[in-house]
């Protein structure tokens, strides 16, 4: 290693090949030798925003050589990130990839076709048969340039995939059908075959995603599935499931629900009370906030099946599935010690005035009886019905128990999640770039989140990656940084 001193900019004027966007203190090493074997090429096919290419990186430490997306505003945040690779703003039938390639040799090629055309997420609806075909795609250039291996990615149902009806829905008895005819193609192509569904949090990710996975190989080496190093209890010697609460910004708690200038819709406070039931009340263990009086969750922003369901989660465990709309939102209950004798009143009571008291106390306790379960109470002038739930809700206090300590809640604070957080429960590094381009254009909150929802999961990328190419590994991925010139030494004339 030989170390200069300088800025960035004055790195190539000396024939140095450097990233943009460092953070340093003015000295920066340069390894002499390290680079890209620029005989074995690594190629992502469905690149997106690049969640399998940082895998890749994470596992070889080399950027791959070519990625190919036809969705050029994907293609802008993978540059900003990988800014060394060779980006095709083309169709994935259409690009000619034996062109890019040259003759050169590929040694592993990762292909993530469209999932939502093969999602169970997609419920009843009518499917399209264009997205429905893209792994074909992947049999067109494995045909034309031969990779070593191929690495495959995408939802468990694609093992279902086969011919649509007129109206665009599978037909149940031909289920399977073209998945098979996939996989007896690329087998005649001479290529090895297996596959498995993998959970991402059985590898080190923040998320519960589950997803298919399939290693393709002709160069004779055995294919290889890496070895879980997490387990949900944490048995048999491996790590326990990590938790998402890990990686929420705590600092940031949102605001009260109840002072909002515009209310919250009425199936939102219905997730939030059904929530706190489910996550705090009825939970023995609810997930306390560090160094604060509160408790936390998660609910989501889907479709209760039944009356009084909470679709959300602890933040003990991995966060479920991310998509591409950001469907998570962070509820901070605020408690406080409970030092009276009562809960203020049973519910076999007429309800009694509410407006004295204290803070928000009055407000939630409504709120709570409002909507769980039957709803007690309809209505503050109406008499209530009978609470089941052991005389847990008072009308002017809420007690709840934690660790044998009887406390009140007070208040209820909501926000959504961050892409930040989500980027980080979906295992990306924490330097990955999301809210700007190469161009420093920032990129709205909504199309960071559809980015990381749509990405593969770039653990498993490094694992799958790891397991079967370490012969490809050349050192350490360097993440991205950012010229701090608030340094004395970086301010120049």
């Amino acid at each position: 290693m030989r170390t200069v001193t300088g800025i960035p900019g004055s790195f190539q004027k000396m024939g140095f090949e450097v990233f943009e966007n460092y953070e340093c203190d003015g000295q920066i090493e340069i390894a002499d030798t390290i680079g890209p074997l620029k005989n074995d090429l690594i190629i992502d096919c469905f690149a997106g925003g690049g969640g399998a290419s940082v895998g890749i990186e994470m596992a070889l430490g080399r950027p791959v050589d070519i990625a190919i997306n036809h969705d050029p505003q994907a293609i802008r945040m993978h540059k900003v990130n990988h800014p060394d690779t060779l980006h095709l703003t083309e169709d994935i039938f259409k690009v000619d990839l034996k062109k890019y390639v040259a003759g050169r040799h590929v040694a592993l090629m990762w292909a993530s076709p469209d999932c939502t055309s093969h999602s169970k997420a997609k419920g009843g609806q009518p499917r399209n048969k264009g997205l429905r075909i893209l792994p074909w795609a992947v049999y067109k250039h494995a045909k034309a340039i031969l990779p070593d291996v191929i690495l495959m990615e995408n939802v468990e149902e694609i093992q279902q995939w086969g011919p649509l009806d007129e109206a665009g829905h599978p037909i149940k008895e031909r289920a399977g059908e073209d998945y098979e005819r996939f996989i007896a193609a690329m087998k005649k192509l001479g290529y090895g075959f297996d596959s498995r569904e993998l959970v991402a949090a059985d590898y080190g990710a923040p998320t519960t995603r589950k997803r298919w996975y399939a290693i393709f190989r002709r160069d004779g080496k055995p294919i290889t599935w890496p070895e879980p190093t997490h387990s949900k209890s944490g048995a048999d010697g491996r790590q326990k499931w990590l938790e998402c609460g890990d990686y929420i910004d705590w600092s940031d708690l949102g605001r009260s629900i109840f002072d909002r200038p515009k209310p919250l819709a009425e199936a939102t406070m219905k997730r939030i009370a059904n929530g706190y039931v489910k996550y705090v009340v009825n939970n023995p263990q609810p997930y306390v906030v560090h160094n604060q009086s509160a408790v936390a969750f998660m609910i989501q922003y889907h479709g209760e099946t039944r009356e009084g369901d909470s679709r959300g989660q602890l933040l003990a465990e991995p966060i479920k599935t991310i998509d591409t709309s950001n469907r998570y939102g962070l509820v901070t209950a605020f408690v406080t010690k409970f030092y009276k004798t009562g809960i203020g009143q049973g519910c076999e009571e007429p309800l009694h005035t509410i407006t004295t008291s204290p803070g928000h106390f009055g407000l939630i306790s409504a709120f709570l009886i409002k909507y769980y379960g039957t709803g007690c109470g309809r209505e503050a002038g109406r008499p209530l019905g009978t609470i089941t739930t052991k005389d847990r809700f008072g009308l002017v206090n809420v007690i709840t128990d934690i660790d044998g300590v009887k406390y009140v809640l007070k208040d209820i604070f909501l926000r959504m999640l961050k892409p930040e957080e989500l980027k980080r429960m979906q295992g990306f590094p924490e330097d990955y770039i999301l809210n700007r381009d190469i161009e420093g254009k920032p990129y709205p909150v909504g199309e960071q989140v559809a980015r990381i929802g749509n990405s593969v999961v770039p653990i498993m990328a490094q694992a799958l990656v790891s397991a079967n190419c370490p012969y490809l590994k050349v050192g350490e991925r360097m993440p991205n940084m950012s010229i701090d010139d608030s340094w004395e030494q970086l301010r120049f004339a």
